[in-house]
């Protein structure tokens, strides 16, 4: 393991790829030293920005004995081949999301790396930020009793701005639309509020801007005790404030409705709750367990639940 840690990009091909690059950039304990990329001209532009070499050659990066870990940004399609490859190689693995297209793939790739001895993490990057620590401090409280409803939405106007790169409706490499995307993070939310034991979903897609793929959704779960989750999301909406609902039969506490601030009512009227610091993001999280050599082990038991709830909720939404 060299000091600091020395890291390289997989591709360019998610709009995340420069966020993360920069973030190992500005992390005290890390060094980007490279970026690789099966389109070269896509590669090679990101390479200049973030001030890196580029590869065009994945095997002859990987091989290099001083590279730490990678960053993964391919194609979700691909994310279990560069994975692998990236893991057997001996390098710790960053990823966005899904890990996989599928859950067999996210064991596989899980089992590879905990054999190997590596870090892999996946970017769920909500489960850090102050609004979800101070939602799971209520929860671990019972102030609202038996839940009895959520609602996560988040939603921008990607498709009717015609700001997301057109690879993002390609249903073969992003496995979808905005639910195999954007969704990740209402639907990991969903799960912390009522947990991962959730009934087969049934999904809601349309295709307002006609580019083959969904871009407006609406998913609805339930828990064995009754409790009834929906997950929305879109790429066509230029205001829609992200936001949380969770309702019990004590309570209700809502976030990102009527202003940015978190508010509860357990029976005395609504006040509002204060909103931690945020965690260490992502990226940190990763370089941290390689430094201590802890393995992100929910990190990964949450990246699968979230891979099987997309997946199923992709196929409740195929035409029969």
């Amino acid at each position: 393991m060299t000091q600091p840690l020395r890291i390289a990009v997989l591709s360019a091909w998610h709009v995340h790829a420069e966020e993360y690059g920069q973030a190992v950039i500005d992390h005290p304990e890390a060094e980007l030293v490279a970026l690789w990329d099966d389109d070269r001209a896509r590669g090679e532009a990101l390479a200049d920005r973030l001030r890196v070499e580029f590869f065009a050659d994945l095997d002859a990066l990987l091989a290099r004995e001083d590279l730490d870990g990678v960053t993964v940004t391919t194609a979700t399609a691909d994310h279990d081949e560069i994975i692998g490859r990236a893991l057997a190689a001996g390098k710790h693995v960053f990823t966005e999301k899904l890990l996989s297209p599928t859950v067999a793939g996210c064991d596989a790739l899980t089992a590879q790396a905990r054999e190997a001895g590596l870090i892999l993490t996946v970017s769920l990057p909500r489960l850090a930020h102050g609004y979800t620590l101070a939602l799971r401090e209520v929860l671990d409280s019972g102030a609202l009793g038996q839940l009895t409803y959520s609602r996560v939405r988040l939603a921008h106007d990607g498709s009717t701005a015609d700001w997301l790169p057109a690879r993002f409706y390609d249903p073969v490499a992003a496995l979808g639309g905005a639910f195999s995307d954007l969704a990740a993070h209402p639907v990991y939310l969903t799960q912390l509020i009522l947990g991962t034991e959730l009934s087969a979903p049934r999904a809601t897609y349309t295709d307002l801007t006609g580019r083959g793929v969904e871009d407006n959704a609406a998913v609805a779960v339930s828990t064995p005790d009754g409790a009834i989750g929906v997950i929305e999301t879109g790429f066509v909406s230029p205001a829609s404030p992200f936001s949380i609902e969770v309702h019990g039969t004590a309570g209700s506490l809502v976030h990102g409705i009527g202003g940015e601030g978190m508010r509860i009512d357990t029976g005395e009227g609504w006040r509002e709750l204060p909103i931690p610091a945020d965690a260490p993001a992502p990226v940190a999280q990763w370089i941290e367990a390689i430094r201590s050599g802890r393995p992100t082990t929910e990190n990964l038991e949450r990246a699968r639940a979230l891979t099987a709830l997309v997946v199923a909720a992709n196929e409740d939404a195929r035409p029969a």
